[in-house]
């Protein structure tokens, strides 16, 4: 590809160039590449009656190993069908189940990681987070965005959740159809700059999803001081790869190791420059959510000291340069951050020693349905496809 076609939002600085080499040339062009099966298959659904195309899909989904998407399905479905039931040799039940029993042990701290650490470092992109953007449903609907991402990730997490009757299986295929259709639309928008941003939610920005709920994870818990050891940095990286498989992105882009997926990350952060005037926004809106729907004083101070917390610990993460870039405020907490060390240090020692792993299991699962609950306030999160954009862009 020749440099005139990158998107201008890929930085093909000296340093990355330096520290990567010619692996920059070779991922610079899936920032224009998509998912082709994805794509008809929304474009199949989108034609039909309102609702029709998504209770078909959810009805493939329902049929199990060997259904597919049925006879009544049309094409383009059930070639996604034929795509995402491919199990790929290199797959290992037991390590995807190890990878994410070890995720959900975490509990309070992988939600914190999750909201102050994945999710920031996808707002930071300023090409990547355009999607969002354009969709609106962040800014307005943060809680329930954050209650939603929770659910994908934990529904993936769980034992057996990524086998073809598992239901992180079939939000993966919902999200894969969702991602197509925000595409579907945003190019009918007439809006989209791909000369600037590339395609939107491109096999680029795909992977990097991936590796924020890999990676990103691991290298925020060592922040905090909880381990992970280099037998669960694979297994949690083999999870991912596989939803990566599932979720559309081409098998030479997923990495099959904890080395690769590291070095993939900085690439790809080495290469998307600073954060952006969206970035903030939609960082902002992450941190005030609380804060914005509260209805009395006394929720209102609660969300404040909700926030000054979240904000020290995002700084904890993220480190002050990258905060100071997404403009998260400096908060008075000293003493939460060396508090919450003590206790991820103490908790990943004793997640380590195997008559607590059951227990750190259960307790853990419980927290992330109490959090999803509470998010999602009683409304089910059914990862339909939008039928029209409500963000007004950049």
């Amino acid at each position: 590809m020749e440099n005139a076609t990158i998107p201008a939002r890929f930085q093909d600085t000296a340093d990355a160039r330096r520290r990567f080499g010619d692996q920059l040339d070779r991922l610079a062009p899936f920032l224009l590449r998509v998912d082709p099966v994805a794509d008809a298959a929304a474009e199949a659904l989108a034609s039909m009656p309102s609702g029709q195309g998504f209770r078909l899909l959810e009805a493939a989904l329902a049929r199990g190993a060997g259904g597919r998407a049925g006879a009544d399905a049309p094409a383009e479905l059930r070639a996604l069908f034929a795509a995402v039931e491919h199990v790929p040799v290199w797959v290992d039940w037991e390590a995807l189940s190890r990878g994410g029993a070890a995720f959900l042990r975490t509990g309070v701290l992988g939600g914190i990681l999750l909201a102050m650490q994945s999710l920031i470092l996808g707002y930071a992109s300023p090409g990547g987070n355009k999607p969002l953007v354009f969709s609106g449903r962040l800014r307005e609907q943060a809680e329930r965005r954050l209650a939603e991402t929770s659910r994908f990730v934990y529904a993936v997490s769980r034992a057996d959740g990524m086998r073809r009757s598992g239901e992180g299986f079939a939000i993966t295929v919902k999200v894969r159809i969702m991602h197509a259709q925000v595409r579907r639309l945003i190019r009918a928008s007439g809006r989209w700059e791909t000369a600037l941003w590339g395609e939107p939610i491109n096999q680029h920005d795909m992977v990097a999803t991936a590796l924020l709920f890999s990676v990103a994870v691991i290298d925020g818990l060592d922040k905090l001081a909880y381990r992970f050891s280099p037998a669960q940095r694979e297994d949690l990286v083999h999870l991912w790869r596989y939803v990566a498989h599932v979720i559309g992105v081409e098998p030479e882009l997923i990495p099959g190791s904890y080395a690769e997926a590291r070095r993939l990350a900085e690439m790809i952060f080495a290469t998307q420059g600073a954060p952006d005037h969206d970035s903030r926004l939609l960082v902002d809106a992450l941190l005030t959510r609380r804060i914005r729907s509260a209805r009395t004083d006394g929720e209102r101070r609660q969300a404040a000291r909700f926030m000054a917390v979240s904000c020290g610990l995002a700084r904890a993460v993220l480190g002050d340069e990258l905060a100071e870039q997404l403009g998260v405020p400096r908060q008075r907490s000293p003493l939460i951050v060396p508090l919450l060390r003590a206790i991820a240090a103490a908790s990943s020692r004793a997640h380590a020693l195997s008559p607590l792993q059951d227990l750190a299991l259960d307790l853990g699962d419980v927290h992330w349905r109490r959090v999803i609950a509470l998010g999602l306030g009683g409304r089910p999160a059914d990862f339909a496809p939008p039928e029209r954009l409500t963000g007004s862009g950049t």
